[in-house]
């Protein structure tokens, strides 16, 4: 624990703004906010959705539009390093999740990812037929995991989070989860759960969204098999940005994931008509990766260079705790639930409140320049992107959100009305 954290913990009287300050002044990360470029007057609590642009983005998509498409021309595949974009980026990111270089590669969406590894995993375990996961994982997990039970002729068994490892039984061939609940921010304990599958052997395929680039994760470290995330949320690669996909480097040999592209051939420009895998984590690739989305994910990484997760772990739980502790010192009257574990071991670098009226409420604060975002039925969801937020940003956050709900702001017609995205 480091002094930010022990400074919030040690405190026994009502927390103030100047508390808050105080922790700030202390926060060896603080200087990471000056590389993003950040609204004025927006505290940005969304971040677990759409992560804020680091200033070095618009410079690199400016040389990549103008110099190296409008002018390179096609050229620029090698001549401005195009071509191996995906691998060089993957490894980027391996550095965050605990994995080598070459076992990362950017690739597709996360979906698509889900799809070819659930594929994958359930041909690495032949005779058996179940695709376990969770209830309430986030629905498109759930969407692939139940197509592609369909298409296979497997079965799709979700089951409650509490019950995921009583339910790793002989026949599951693969397990899917996501590492930290999208809706909850509960995390579950990655190596027991991993180790618990192989067990049974089973084979595990984690989602990384909620993680990557919000936490430390050490894939090699709980000899995980497979994971999928995304480079919008906490890597702040902008909306849409491209995946990732992990695959251990013990699999390389035996993975057949099943859309076989020319990017995942061996010798894609031999254009050759029989498909041959390309070896390690290249077999992964499918068609012409995304090159302008790589790109801004590739300059937004930029911002974790030098960064220690240990370090980043513990500003985000202190930023948590911050403000799980005003919402009880100031929020008390106003019908508020703690979705999110209080034990700080137990979530992710969210906190998710519940209310009835949670829609409006969301609302009316992002009118006042706070942004959280809502999920059905009754979720409010907060993000703290510990590279950009601040212990004042947190305190000024429930600030606005008392006075929304003292001043009854959020019943306006306005703030009622269902927009199509939440």
């Amino acid at each position: 624990m480091n002094i930010v954290s022990q400074s919030l913990s040690s405190s026994a009287a009502p927390i103030s703004r100047a508390h808050c300050l105080a922790m700030d002044a202390a926060d060896t990360l603080a200087s990471r906010r000056d590389l993003f470029a950040l609204p004025q007057d927006v505290i940005y609590l969304d971040g677990n959705s759409l992560g804020a642009m680091p200033k070095a983005v618009p410079s690199r998509m400016t040389q990549a539009i103008e110099q190296e498409w409008a002018v390179g021309l096609i050229r620029s595949w090698n001549d401005a390093d195009w071509y191996p974009a995906p691998q060089r980026v993957g490894g980027r990111i391996a550095s965050l999740i605990g994995a080598k270089p070459n076992e990362v590669i950017v690739a597709d969406s996360t979906s698509v990812n889900l799809f070819k590894l659930l594929v994958s995993a359930l041909r690495m375990r032949a005779g058996r037929n179940v695709i376990l996961g969770e209830n309430g994982n986030f629905p498109t997990d759930a969407y692939v995991a139940s197509g592609v039970a369909e298409l296979t002729g497997a079965q799709h068994r979700a089951v409650a989070p509490a019950d995921v490892m009583a339910a790793l039984t002989e026949d599951v061939a693969v397990l899917t989860l996501t590492h930290v609940n999208y809706k909850s921010g509960q995390a579950y304990d990655m190596a027991a759960v991993t180790r618990r599958a192989h067990e049974v052997g089973a084979l595990v395929i984690w989602d990384l969204a909620h993680t990557a680039g919000a936490m430390p994760c050490d894939l090699n470290g709980c000899e995980a098999d497979f994971a999928v995330g995304c480079g919008y949320k906490y890597l702040n690669g902008g909306p849409g940005a491209p995946s990732f996909v992990f695959v251990a480097e013990r699999h390389h040999e035996s993975v057949r994931q099943p859309i076989t592209g020319w990017h995942g051939h061996a010798k894609p420009f031999e254009f050759t008509q029989t498909y041959v895998p390309a070896p390690g984590i290249d077999r992964m690739l499918v068609g012409t990766a995304p090159q302008m989305g790589l790109f801004a994910l590739e300059a937004a990484l930029t911002a974790f260079d030098g960064v220690d997760m240990q370090a980043l772990r513990a500003k985000s739980l202190a930023l948590t705790e911050l403000f799980i502790r005003l919402v009880d010192q100031e929020l008390s009257e106003h019908g508020f639930g703690l979705a999110t574990p209080r034990e700080a071991g137990l979530r992710g670098s969210q906190v998710s409140l519940t209310h009835a009226e949670g829609y409006a409420i969301v609302q009316a604060l992002i009118a006042r320049g706070v942004i959280g975002d809502f999920r059905a039925p009754d979720i409010l969801r907060f993000g703290f992107a510990a590279l950009y937020l601040s212990h004042a940003d947190v305190w000024d956050a429930i600030a606005t959100l008392k006075d929304v709900m003292v001043s009854g702001i959020w019943r306006s017609a306005e703030f009622m009305a269902r927009k199509a995205v939440t």
